[in-house]
Order: structure tokens, then C-alpha cells, then sequence
């Protein structure tokens, strides 16, 4: 099979071997070995120095940690988003009682920060913000790094930062400390080469202090529990030790690689699916300034239906494909991070052109 949604990913064969190691004893010097290495290697990809604390729990579930340990009900918050996933970061923040401001963009378009200043300036002031790194229904990825800057130029205290890195962490540069990002979330399916089940979440100084007023109710999520379970590097429930094997195995091979050669490996594969779409003769669904290297969204051409097509590639051709969530679009999407190479992406292009008959 050539699984190229956009997550879960494909497992390389050493993190399956991983995964299938025997159980361990959680509270054990075992467990506290494998949960230190781990936690070390993420922040070398977080590019940071806070700890970085694993959660046994959906991406999703990392998004609510980040809101029910910084926020209180009724706290303003502006949520930038740019499709379905910054939504979902809204619902959530406005489920736990927050006054929710949004800020959208049409889908395919990134954030415009010149747009988030405006209104910061004329709304604010905003106890968080809430960015996507990487939205995965529309093949997009933001400028994180000029949001942080206008964001952190809105006030004085400026708005906590609160970023769903879920798509794009361990593909795409995020640099948490040098940024000012204040919390980072991300899910071991998609760039880490894991199975699902875990949420990585960090944060800041600025974040802690915002904890210890934060009246959200929590209990599963309670990120004071992770900071005093994580002193010794132990979890305050029952982990999933057969995922962290597999994260732990995937870091491991990441490490190898190097930081930047990861990175530039992911824009590499990012470009040459984006060529791959555009020699077939489709056009992609996202602004050409912020194309996503982890996926990429095409446009189907007219009288083609994204779900007979992918269909198609699943039946005839053994490929797995997505489409996009959003209505009334004809667009397939290509996941393209973590363990993938270029013929797999060419297997995806051959047969598209044929059920295209181009």
C-alpha cells in the first residue's frame, strides 16, 4: 500500500520492530530511560529549552491541553484560522467557556499578519492567540514566524501564543524559543514516523505563569501533573508504551539524519510533488507563497469527482489519498511527510494521470 494521506503515516520497518517490543513497567528505570531520551531529542526539533512533555492522547487532545492550562471562561482570545484544524482550535477554546474572536481566511490563503495587527489594534487586547502552523485541508502552511512578531508588537503584555504544530513540527521549521511561542503542539502520526496516540506539547515561562490562574476545568490534561510526574520523568497515567517505542525509534533515526537535513528533505519531497501535480496539468488549491512541504492539496479538473478519483487509486492502484473537508471543492490531497521517498510520489502521479487520462 502507498498510504499518502496526510496522517497517520507510514511506519518505517525499525519502528515497527519498535512498536512490537514487549510492555515495560511505566513507573519503572526502563520507562524513565526511554521517556528521557525522547523528551531530549523533541526539543531539538521544537528548538527549545523548555521540556517537552508527552501526552498519551490524540493531536486534538494536545489542542485542548493548551487551552484548559493557559485560559479562564470569558478570556478573549483571537483564533487565526486558515481552514478546518484552526477551527477545530476555536471550537474548543469556545466549548471551555472562552470569548472567541476569529479571524479566517479563505481556504488555500495563509494568515496575513499585516490582517492579525489590524485586529489586535482594533479589538484587543486578547489574552491568546491561536495559530496553525500547518493546515492540512488546504496543502498550507503559515508564516509563523512574522504572526509571532506582530502578535508580540500588539501590547505589553502581549497575547499568550498558542500554536497547533500538529502537521508540520518535524518537517517544517518551528522555532518555539526564538519565536516566542508560548505552547506547541504536535501528534506522533504525522512528521515523527509513529503510530498515533501521543500529543508532544511544551511550554513557555510565560505559559506556566498562565497556568497558575487558569480556572478552565481540567483533570486528564492537568499540565501541572505532567511538570511533577515529568521531574522524573514518568507520566501521571498509564502511557502508550507501544507508541513511545515507535516516536522513540523515529527520533532516533531523525537524529541521525540531522535537524536541517530532515527539513530539507521535506521541502525536497514537497517540491517535487507540487511538480508532479503540475506536469499532469492541474492547478494546486494553495497560495503559491505558502505551500505545505508535509501536504499538498490539487485541484481536479472539471467532471472529476475527488471521490471516484480516489476511489480509483485505492482500488485499482493501491494508493490512499484524501480529499479536502471543505464544500463544494473537487480537490485530492497528497501527504508527503515522514517516511515517503520519490518513486512513491511518482507510483501517486502515474496513476493519477492515467484515471485523468493525461
Amino acid at each position: 500500500m502507498n498510504l499518502r494521506i496526510p496522517g497517520p503515516t507510514p511506519l518505517p520497518p525499525q519502528v515497527i520492530a519498535a512498536v512490537g517490543q514487549q510492555m515495560i513497567n511505566h513507573r519503572g528505570p526502563e520507562f524513565e530511560a526511554l521517556l528521557r531520551e525522547t523528551s531530549e531529542w523533541l526539543r531539538v526539533f521544537y528548538e527549545t529549552d523548555n521540556d517537552v512533555y508527552i501526552l498519551t492522547s490524540s493531536g486534538t487532545g494536545g489542542m485542548e491541553a493548551a487551552i484548559v492550562n493557559t485560559l479562564s471562561p470569558g478570556d478573549k482570545v483571537l483564533a487565526v484560522t486558515i481552514g478546518v484544524f484552526g477551527n477545530r482550535f476555536a471550537e474548543i477554546a469556545e466549548a471551555y467557556g472562552a470569548n472567541v474572536t476569529r479571524l479566517s481566511s479563505p481556504l488555500g490563503q495563509a494568515a496575513d499578519p499585516a490582517m492579525v495587527a489590524e485586529k489586535l489594534a482594533a479589538e484587543g487586547p486578547f489574552k491568546a492567540v491561536l495559530l496553525t502552523q500547518n493546515e492540512t485541508s488546504s496543502g498550507v502552511t503559515n508564516d509563523v514566524e512574522a504572526l509571532a512578531k506582530v502578535i508580540h508588537a500588539a501590547s505589553d503584555p502581549s497575547p499568550l501564543i498558542l500554536v497547533d504544530g500538529i502537521s508540520g513540527m518535524g518537517a517544517i521549521r518551528l522555532a518555539t524559543d526564538a519565536w516566542g511561542l508560548d505552547v506547541v503542539v504536535s501528534g506522533s502520526q504525522k512528521a515523527w514516523m509513529a503510530p498515533p496516540g501521543l500529543s508532544m506539547i511544551c511550554f513557555s515561562q510565560r505559559a506556566w505563569n498562565a497556568y497558575a490562574s487558569a480556572k478552565m476545568p481540567r483533570f486528564y490534561f492537568d499540565m501541572g501533573d505532567a511538570r511533577k510526574y515529568g521531574e522524573k520523568y514518568q507520566t501521571p497515567a498509564t502511557p502508550n508504551v507501544a507508541a513511545l517505542y515507535g516516536l522513540h525509534e523515529g527520533l532516533r533515526m531523525m537524529m541521525a539524519e540531522g535537524r536541517e537535513n530532515v527539513l530539507a528533505r521535506h521541502q525536497h519531497i514537497g517540491e517535487y510533488c507540487r511538480q508532479g501535480m503540475l506536469n499532469l496539468g492541474l492547478t494546486l488549491f494553495a497560495d503559491p507563497a505558502h505551500y505545505s512541504n508535509t501536504v499538498t492539496a490539487a485541484n481536479l479538473p472539471e467532471g472529476f469527482k475527488a471521490s471516484k478519483v480516489l476511489d480509483e487509486l485505492r482500488t485499482k492502484y493501491d494508493i490512499i489519498g484524501g480529499a479536502s473537508k471543505a464544500p463544494g471543492v473537487e480537490v485530492i490531497r497528497i501527504g508527503h511527510m515522514g517516511w515517503v521517498n520519490d518513486q512513491e510520489i511518482d507510483e501517486v502521479c502515474a496513476a493519477l494521470g492515467k484515471i485523468l487520462g493525461r
